[in-house]
């Protein structure tokens, strides 16, 4: 088994450590560092980077980590080597932002360069010192904005190993999903990594399901990949649903938008999801479904505008 090196910094066999790369500094002169920790088992195995917060403000899959780290489940683990960022967008962090302060969103911005944006500088560091030696990568991100997403995982089509550790993983809906470009998955489906996106909750706020489900999926992932021995868990009581594909229900008007059938409810075509209502109290319109499947995602958002996504739909589905 060889030793892994992260910016100079060497583990061996069996060792475990925190290496700090520098990605740049605040106005205030405060230098910003990524935290990499490091777990490494005395037996061969695959490598794995866990990541969350790629967005600032997404802090379910940072609490999911967080949880990972003070429990001290991979203080020995049996094989291989995991990676653990819980937070990759400092900027974005500190100022409650999906952003960098510039405006530009890492998610956007791989493989990166050192000599660009923030952004970019953070993608760069990511993709020059850690995914080229990943065998996995599993990504934590919520809703953006104010829109929650029932907790699904989302992969690449086509890529069979991470469709079969999406099934180990075991959410309420499995999701085959396209690349974006400059994504990490993008960059990691180039590299041929199998990569697993866990979606869950909203940004800005605490979901305890969506943390639940998303730690619980986690540590299934890592029994089946022979990180850990198997623990303790309480078993889902049904099987992931597989979606082939989506698409967002939008708004027709603008008004105050209250909805009436919530992520992870079953809908029929010509079924009533809510109703944009004006403030004077003249007009009502409902959203009405326009196909069969699952609402995996909606707009918490109190006043919308003509346009705005409401309902995010899967359907031709799998069981």
């Amino acid at each position: 088994m060889k030793d892994l090196i992260i910016d100079k910094q060497v583990f061996k066999p069996g060792e475990k450590g925190v290496v700090k790369l520098s990605v740049g500094r605040l106005p205030s002169n405060t230098k910003i560092t990524l935290n990499a920790h490091v777990f490494r088992g005395l037996k061969d195995g695959p490598t794995s980077l866990i990541l969350a917060g790629v967005h600032g403000d997404e802090i379910n899959g940072i609490e999911i980590l967080r949880r990972l780290l003070s429990e001290n489940l991979l203080d020995n683990i049996i094989r291989g080597t995991i990676i653990v960022i819980p937070l990759l967008n400092i900027y974005g962090f500190i100022n409650f932002n999906r952003y960098v302060p510039d405006g530009k969103d890492v998610n956007r911005s791989f493989p990166g360069t050192l000599n660009g944006s923030l952004a970019s500088r953070l993608a760069r560091n990511l993709t020059k010192y850690i995914v080229p030696q990943c065998d996995y990568i599993f990504d934590f991100h919520t809703g953006g904005d104010s829109r929650y997403n029932f907790p699904q995982i989302r992969y690449s089509t086509l890529d069979k190993k991470a469709e079969a550790l999406a099934k180990k993983f075991n959410p309420p809906f499995i999701i085959q999903s396209g690349l974006i470009p400059k994504s990490l998955r993008k960059l990691a489906r180039d590299l041929q990594i199998p990569t697993l996106v866990y979606e869950g909750g909203e940004s800005v706020r605490l979901d305890g399901t969506a943390i639940t489900q998303g730690f619980n999926g986690l540590k299934r992932c890592l029994i089946c990949l022979k990180y850990i021995n198997s623990v303790p868990l309480i078993q889902p009581d049904y099987k992931s649903i597989v979606i082939k594909k989506t698409s967002w229900l939008r708004a027709t008007s603008s008004g105050i938008f209250l909805w009436s059938q919530q992520s992870g409810t079953k809908v029929y075509k010509g079924k009533k999801l809510g109703s944009i209502n004006d403030p004077y109290g003249k007009n009502s319109v409902s959203i009405v479904a326009k196909r069969d499947g699952y609402i995996i995602g909606h707009n918490n958002a109190s006043v919308v505008n003509q346009g705005d996504a409401l309902f995010h739909i899967g359907y031709e589905t799998l069981k």
